[in-house]
């Protein structure tokens, strides 16, 4: 099912312990579409200013993206944010925003961007999600991203457009804030209450976590000896989870679909912390997509033949009856 996203695009500049970028491409339509596009066609819905040239236009296209609702506007400027990561990469000082076009942007949606069967609603403005949201009714699927300058800013347009979506994807630290719950599991299990299906809380290097009304399920980060930068994880992990998604043609998503796009969006985020920017997913290849997901996989499995406990109170249970596991 093809796929429309809407969300930034944007340069930035960014500092780790490894190095550093200046002017790289990013924003969050960018590391979505490059993840997404693995799975299905993508409809990105943006805008950018005249510095945005055709070079960055075609790291789009050579991944089959249709940009053509990406708007350039005359004399303007694209998003630009500058960063600054420490050696614990989960947390960033943010140096300098310009939203330059960014800041007037209206989603202008083509008629095959309007006919996605699957939207991702990246993190704008809450009632800008809204109106992207009314124009795809029939959708199958929609998942939504946002922030915590909306969740302070404008909490209640964001449970408005969190009510009209399938699929919240927030960081564990965001959930927290937007409900005032002490946990994860808690958080999430009161955004279902206001409508969606499923909730995926980001944990970074330590993985991510699904909530439905059927279960939990959690999954841990790759493994990675070299971690240079990960400005976009969030935002390919939602690319890839969302891109698997759409291979799926049916209205409802069982919880074992949302847990494989869980697996396919972790795997995806893993190459994009690789090296800075979309550097490493631009390269990116099909086989080593499938490569990592089946080390995944063998990662994650455990078996256990049985559980020698003793209770001294009541003495010894039973062993445990043989089986296996897997995340």
């Amino acid at each position: 099912m093809p796929i429309t996203v809407t969300g930034s695009i944007a340069f930035d500049s960014v500092r780790t312990p490894f190095g550093e970028r200046e002017r790289m491409l990013g924003g969050t339509s960018v590391h979505f579409a490059l993840a997404a596009s693995f799975f299905d066609a993508v409809h990105v819905v943006g805008c950018v200013g005249e510095d945005f040239g055709e070079a960055e236009m075609d790291v789009l296209r050579r991944r089959g993206v249709d940009v053509s609702d990406i708007e350039r506007v005359a004399g303007g400027k694209t998003f630009f944010w500058r960063g600054d990561y420490g050696w614990d990469l989960n947390s960033r000082e943010t140096l300098d925003t310009q939203l330059g076009v960014f800041e007037g942007f209206e989603p202008k949606l083509s008629d095959a961007s309007r006919a996605s069967e699957v939207l991702f609603l990246g993190n704008i403005q809450p009632d800008l999600q809204r109106a992207v949201r009314a124009q795809l009714p029939h959708a199958r699927m929609v998942a939504l991203d946002s922030m915590n300058l909306w969740i302070d800013a404008a909490k209640d347009s964001l449970q408005a457009a969190i009510k009209e979506v399938d699929c919240v994807i927030l960081n564990d630290a965001e959930l927290r804030q937007l409900t005032g719950r002490p946990n994860l599991l808690s958080a999430a299990q009161e955004v279902l209450g206001w409508g969606p299906k499923a909730v995926v809380g980001k944990q970074g290097e330590y993985g991510a976590a699904l909530v439905t009304a059927d279960g939990f399920f959690s999954l841990p980060a790759f493994p990675l000896e070299t971690v240079v930068d990960p400005t976009g994880a969030g935002d390919t992990f939602a690319g890839g989870f969302v891109g698997y998604l759409a291979t799926h043609s049916e209205g409802h998503f069982s919880d074992e679909v949302l847990r494989q796009a869980m697996v396919c969006g972790t795997t995806l985020a893993s190459f994009n912390v690789e090296e800075f920017g979309t550097e490493r997913v631009q390269r990116l290849r099909a086989d080593e997509i499938a490569a990592r997901v089946a080390e995944l996989h063998r990662l994650t499995q455990f078996s256990l033949t049985e559980l020698p406990l003793r209770d001294q109170a009541h003495g010894d249970p039973a062993p445990l009856p043989a089986f296996n596991a897997s995340s």
